[in-house]
Parts: C-alpha cells; sequence; structure tokens
C-alpha cells in the first residue's frame, strides 16, 4: 500500500492547498472519451460547461495527451490541471493500460503531460481512485466510513478501496476473474450496451461480481457510479446482495473532480 496517498487523504480530507486558486481543471481520461471541466474545489461543482473529446483511436499517450492540452485549451484555463486515466500509477509511472493503448505502460505520465501543458502545476492519478476521493469529499456520506468499496461501470469496471475515507490506492477489481471471466468482461456497462441487455439481465450480471466481491473482501457498502449510475433506480433494485449498494452522488462527474481533487490537495500515486 502506498502509505503516502492514504495519510495525504486521511489528514487532508476537507483541508485546501495552500495555493492562490479557487478553481482547478479536472480531466478525465476514459475509453471512449476525454472529459474535462474547471471545479470549484470548495464545492465539487462544475463553474464552466464541460468539454468532451471522443478518445483518439489509438488511444496512444502523445494522442490522449494532446486531447487534453485540446481541452484545457477550450476551457481558456491557465491554472492547475489534475488528470485521471485507467490505469495503476505509481510513482508516475503508468504500470498498466485498460481500454487506451498498450503504449501507456512504462510512460512517466508526469512527463507526458508536462510536455502537452508547459508550466501547469499537474496531478495524475488512477480514473476509479480519482472518482472515489470525489465521493468521499463531495457525495454519500457511506463513502466516509467503514470499508468502502467505489465502483464505476463504465467502459470496464474501476474500483477504490476506502477505509473511512482513506484511499487504498490502484485496485483494479475490474479485472479480476469471476467465474471464467474476467469482471469487466460481463458486467461493465459498455458490455451492457454492446449485448443489448436489459437491466434485469445485466443486474444478475452484476449482482454475481458483487457477491464474489464481498466474498473476499467484505466490504459494509458498495458506492456505484458511472454513467449508468444516473439510471441506478433501474438496475440497484434489482440487485439480491445482502450488502447495501448506494448510488454514487456524483455519477459520471466523480473523475473530473477528483482529477481537480488531485492536484487541489497534492495527491499523487
Amino acid at each position: 500500500m502506498n502509505t503516502g496517498v492514504a495519510e495525504t487523504n486521511e489528514n487532508n480530507a476537507h483541508a485546501a492547498k495552500e495555493t492562490p486558486h479557487a478553481h482547478c481543471c479536472g480531466i478525465d481520461i476514459g475509453g471512449s472519451g476525454v472529459k474535462g471541466a474547471i471545479v470549484d474545489m470548495t464545492t465539487g461543482e462544475f463553474v464552466s460547461d464541460r468539454v468532451k473529446i471522443q478518445t483518439p483511436q489509438p488511444a496512444t499517450p502523445d494522442a490522449v495527451a494532446e486531447t487534453t492540452a485540446e481541452i484545457v485549451r477550450q476551457l481558456s484555463w491557465d491554472g492547475p490541471v489534475g488528470i485521471c486515466l485507467p490505469s495503476v500509477v505509481t510513482d508516475q509511472i503508468a504500470r498498466t493500460a485498460a481500454n487506451i493503448d498498450d503504449s501507456w505502460i512504462g510512460t512517466n505520465v508526469h512527463e507526458l503531460f508536462t510536455r502537452h501543458l508547459p508550466g501547469r502545476e499537474l496531478a495524475v492519478l488512477n480514473d476509479a481512485d480519482a472518482a472515489g476521493l470525489a465521493e468521499v469529499a463531495f457525495g454519500d456520506e457511506a463513502a466516509q466510513t467503514g470499508a468502502v468499496m467505489f465502483l464505476t461501470f463504465g467502459t470496464g469496471i474501476g474500483s477504490a478501496f476506502l477505509m473511512d475515507g482513506a484511499l487504498f490506492p490502484n485496485t483494479e477489481l475490474g479485472h479480476m476473474m469471476v467465474g471464467d471471466k474476467e469482471a469487466e468482461h460481463q458486467a461493465s456497462s459498455a458490455v451492457r450496451d454492446r449485448e443489448e441487455l436489459s437491466y434485469k439481465k445485466w443486474a444478475k450480471r452484476v449482482d454475481r461480481v458483487l457477491a464474489e466481491y464481498a466474498r473476499l473482501f467484505n466490504p459494509s457498502a458498495f458506492v456505484v457510479g458511472g454513467g449508468i449510475s444516473r439510471k441506478s433506480d433501474k438496475w440497484v433494485p434489482l440487485l439480491t446482495i445482502d450488502t447495501p449498494v448506494i448510488p454514487a452522488t456524483l455519477r459520471n462527474r466523480a473523475g473530473i473532480v477528483g482529477a481537480a481533487m488531485a492536484v487541489w490537495k497534492d495527491i499523487t500515486p
């Protein structure tokens, strides 16, 4: 465990970073789109329009970094920028590549984004970790207490382990085998769309994944986010797992907000 990250989260859960900026820019890099907005760091609310550009294909580091820079330009922003992406990030090196190009593996992400956003204060971290931190700070109180698993359902399944609001980073449980398939290969939101599953059929798959997570990790609650959490009333009530499942308050805004938080509070894995 990267204790520096956990301690930073615990000690600074509600403290603003010493900086003249009341706002920061957050960028959420996903498998299908790159999204960004300027965030008020005292409320977690957007203070700009959200800008979204389709993720370039192939999603190589320089192509995605240039898309990120274009979003910042469209926002007319010259302050700190936080960036989250679907990768394990340790010591500012991307260690994995989920739903982005394999050429990310081994990339120094701080150096990469500094080249495309010169002169900026930057922070880069895993996308689900960013979303989990945002939910702790600005979302449902359930995320702040106990052993909570925060899950994002999108192109894949992202995960963040939270203990009383402190983060255990880079868990990547969407890649855990559940039965004979990775969890995200059977129960991501993208799989539901691709296979044209009803909410009832898809909820059975989510149930199976959550049951395995609960069996191994015994969380006090699941908090579920991602774009499909906007329609949580259509599928969360269909789940049969005993562990409480709580829709994320920030929904698919969480990655942007959490990325902005990372640069605001100097959280880097």
